[in-house]
């Protein structure tokens, strides 16, 4: 009998593969490749709005910063939409997909330890250029790798030619929606919560768990594991790197190590208080995304800054008596205490709630001494019809004060606001020199617009605070000068021709006044320096150095934008 001879064959296990074609797909692979989109999208909205944040203590929150961000994020999306046509083309597999999604996750853990180094070294340029470039070498690669996401996943779920724009109008509409949650995500919630370094690791840890589903449970290779593990342990490098030192309980600061006393993020920035005894005693300073906002004796309760006795000072001696005052923006509320503290009813509007608790604890603010708003000062003046014998206006975003609070119309509102003698005092930071400063050649063409030639006065401190006076009248008048009666003395001051020589006869008063006084009363460190802002008056008198700034049209940023780069590197200076 004839035996049937059969051939064996070894047998092969089948190799999981990842699908090439969407009738591969399993339904549970479908809603994944749709949950992607929605976060890709979320993150793609979330890295834009954290990336200005995350330049704004460096570069500042001018629009140039806004611009650049905005601007390397469309050519990001353009790029990694053709990218990602090109490739999915050519090599329809999705792991390729989310290991462009791993290494843009890779990167954008690598900017919480750039972000620092590579914009003071941008400094040195123009701040348009600065801001590009930064915008650019951060966020452009991750945010190209991120937007491939969407002509893939096109690609992959088209079953045929007659479904391709249903697929893509869902697809982009998915995406969208992811979008629009990681924009209220990012601005409501992470950035009031967390610190931005820390944002930034969370959403590329997102990514990295996306791409681990994936790549662990459908593109199952060899390959494919070694890279997820390679960038898992390059993210956290990065992330230990970009997050040793900031979360302390020391920094380094003017040459010295500090006490980090208190860290707290908010809507309007990082807040941090930081506390050093040295030779000159106690100093206590307050910081805001890294620039320098008060510096306060503790011992003494006194602030060791310029702005806070000039500001009292300034409406004290343009102003018959004040019984009530208000203060738009409170800052660590050294001002508005210097009023309530001596009885004059306070109000004070503060737009950044979280600085509250920081000036209670730290900077002996007590607010049951006055009545506090929290919310925008213009918006307050809009819906009140109160009058103040005094508007103090301290109003910062990081180191420019807010444009909507200088304008015509503003100022024009604020008027409306004084008593009969009441008097307008600004703290603005700047060079003081017309030749250099627009911003303050405009704001004094814009306060005389609102309130009369003769009813603006301008003093310099010397120390990069220069501070606006406006009276109701149309005219000011010196009701209280910090001056003694003596004409003597006041003919020897204004003799006085060198610094040295104001200072030695500011002195003098000081000594005969006995400390006494709301002029004489501030922190030893600034008396000299409030002396000799007061002799300090300047004139602007050539009108091409400004322009009056309205809300429909205020480019102080555009062109005053050399200055604002100077006045925050000397805000950053003293950083390590």
């Amino acid at each position: 009998m004839a035996k049937t001879c059969r051939q064996l064959h070894p047998v092969k296990k089948n190799k999981v593969t990842a699908p090439t074609v969407a009738s591969d797909m399993s339904p549970l692979l479908r809603t994944f490749l749709y949950i992607t989109a929605a976060i890709t999208g979320a993150v793609i909205l979330i890295v834009e709005i954290l990336g200005a944040k995350m330049l704004s203590p460096y570069l500042g929150t001018s629009h140039f910063v806004w611009t650049a961000q905005i601007a390397v994020t469309l050519v990001a999306l353009s790029a990694g939409y053709f990218a990602g046509g090109w490739l999915v083309d050519r090599s329809p597999k999705l792991n390729r997909l989310y290991y462009a999604i791993l290494a843009s996750a890779v990167y954008l853990c690598a900017t919480v330890p750039m972000v620092k180094p590579l914009c003071l070294k941008l400094m040195s340029l123009p701040l348009e250029w600065a801001a590009l470039l930064a915008s650019a070498f951060l966020f452009l690669v991750p945010l190209a790798l991120l937007a491939m996401t969407g002509p893939f996943l096109v690609r992959m779920l088209t079953q045929s030619v007659k479904t391709i724009g249903t697929n893509m109008g869902r697809l982009t509409a998915i995406s969208t929606l992811g979008s629009v949650a990681g924009c209220v995500l990012i601005g409501f919630v992470l950035i009031p919560h967390l610190p931005n370094s820390v944002t930034m690791l969370i959403t590329a840890g997102v990514l990295v768990a996306l791409s681990g589903v994936y790549l662990i449970i459908w593109g199952r290779t060899e390959a494919g594991f070694t890279v997820l593990v390679v960038a898992i342990v390059i993210c956290l490098s990065f992330g230990y790197s970009g997050l040793r030192g900031q979360f302390g309980k020391r920094m380094k600061y003017d040459n010295a190590n500090w006490d980090v006393l208190y860290r707290e993020n908010s809507n309007y920035g990082e807040l941090l208080v930081i506390q050093h005894r040295g030779a000159y005693g106690v100093r206590r300073v307050y910081l805001n995304d890294k620039l320098t906002q008060n510096t306060y004796d503790p011992e003494e309760q006194k602030s060791r800054s310029l702005f806070t006795g000039a500001l009292r000072w300034l409406a004290h001696a343009y102003t018959p008596k004040i019984e009530r005052v208000l203060c738009i923006g409170m800052g660590a509320g050294i001002v508005p205490m210097q009023f309530a503290s001596v009885g004059i009813e306070t109000d004070v509007v503060e737009i950044n709630g979280a600085v509250v608790p920081l000036a209670e604890k730290y900077f002996d603010f007590d607010s049951s001494k006055l009545t506090l708003t929290i919310g925008d000062g213009r918006q307050f003046l809009n819906q009140n019809d109160d009058r103040y014998d005094a508007i103090i206006l301290d109003a910062f975003l990081g180191d420019s004060s807010p444009s909507h609070l200088m304008t015509k119309e503003a100022f024009t509102e604020m008027r409306r606001h004084l008593t009969e003698r009441g008097v307008l005092v600004i703290n603005s930071f700047g060079e003081s020199s017309p030749d250099r400063q627009f911003f303050a050649a405009s704001l004094d063409q814009t306060l005389r617009a609102a309130f009369g030639q003769k009813g603006v006065k301008v003093h310099a401190s010397g120390y990069g605070n220069v501070f606006f006076v406006a009276a109701s009248a149309g005219e000011l008048t010196e009701h209280n000068p910090p001056i003694p009666p003596d004409s003597e003395a006041k003919q020897r001051l204004d003799d006085a021709s060198t610094d040295e020589a104001t200072i030695a006869e500011w002195r003098k008063w000081h000594a005969a006044a006995k400390g006494q006084g709301p002029f004489f009363s501030e922190h030893a460190q600034v008396q000299s320096e409030m002396g000799l802002m007061w002799k300090k008056q300047l004139a602007f008198d050539d009108p091409s150095k400004g322009q009056i700034l309205r809300d429909d049209f205020n480019p102080v940023e555009f062109y005053d934008s050399r200055n604002r780069e100077d006045n925050r590197r000397n805000l950053v200076e003293y950083l390590e």
